[in-house]
């Protein structure tokens, strides 16, 4: 497995999330979305210019901005 940030996810790539490197409010922000380490996503879509990403996390879907993606890590199979 190799880890990589969510934002270099490919449409229909899915992964477990290995971190959330980020504190404060938008950690906590992210981690209250259920974005914590364990949880698989799938990456669902994107808008034409990358951003943001589509999410699928528990049975709902999710949109996060590039911005926010970027303090997620993923573990992704080669």
């Amino acid at each position: 497995m190799k880890k990589i940030i969510l934002r270099e996810m490919k449409k229909k790539q899915s992964g477990t999330i290995a971190a959330v490197k980020v504190t404060g409010d938008l950690g906590r922000r992210i981690r209250e979305m259920g974005l914590v380490p364990g949880t698989e996503i799938t990456v669902t879509g994107r808008a034409p210019l990358y951003d943001p990403v589509s999410l699928r996390v528990m049975g709902f879907n999710l949109t996060l901005r590039n911005s926010e993606a970027d303090f997620i890590e993923v573990e992704v199979a080669n």
